[in-house]
């Protein structure tokens, strides 16, 4: 190196992309704790009633594809929420490999709080910002799994 070349500049923490993308996620989990501790539920648990209010009846493998989730990550996950009688699981009639997973009424009805719309409020954005950043998150999440796929 000669001594008019400046050294390359240590990157910062608040320059990496990974990083703002996680410390929002943690964010994001402070914001929903007291909410979700009301109700009684984890994040993971809330959003896999949000899966199911989207779309009820659905094998573990679909809801899992749909929260990133394992099966062996998503089961414990559905024991609770059945135990706190929010869902039923129950083996596929058609495919005995298959559990399905449905709502109870209780699960159903846990959409009346709202809980998303109160939690928008707290990003302090607009809710036209708030949906193109939504949209880019999910593109970033969507390239960065389809690289990975590309290079196995």
């Amino acid at each position: 190196m000669k001594p008019t070349d400046k050294p390359a500049a240590t990157p910062m923490l608040s320059d990496f992309l990974c990083f703002a993308v996680y410390s929002a996620n943690l964010a994001f989990g402070k914001a929903y704790k007291p909410v979700l501790e009301q109700l009684g539920l984890t994040y993971t648990q809330y959003i896999t009633i949000v899966a199911l209010w989207e779309q009820d009846d659905q094998t573990v493998g679909s809801l899992g594809e749909k929260l990133f989730l394992e099966s062996n990550t998503l089961t414990p996950i559905l024991k609770k929420l059945e135990a706190m009688g929010y869902v039923e699981r129950q083996r596929d009639p058609e495919d005995e490999r298959q559990v399905r997973v449905r709502l109870t009424k209780a699960g159903r009805k846990l959409r009346e709080r709202r809980l998303e719309s109160s939690l928008a409020g707290a990003t302090g954005l607009a809710p036209d910002e708030f949906a193109r950043i939504q949209k880019a998150v999910a593109s970033l999440r969507n390239n960065l799994i389809q690289s990975v796929k590309d290079s196995e």
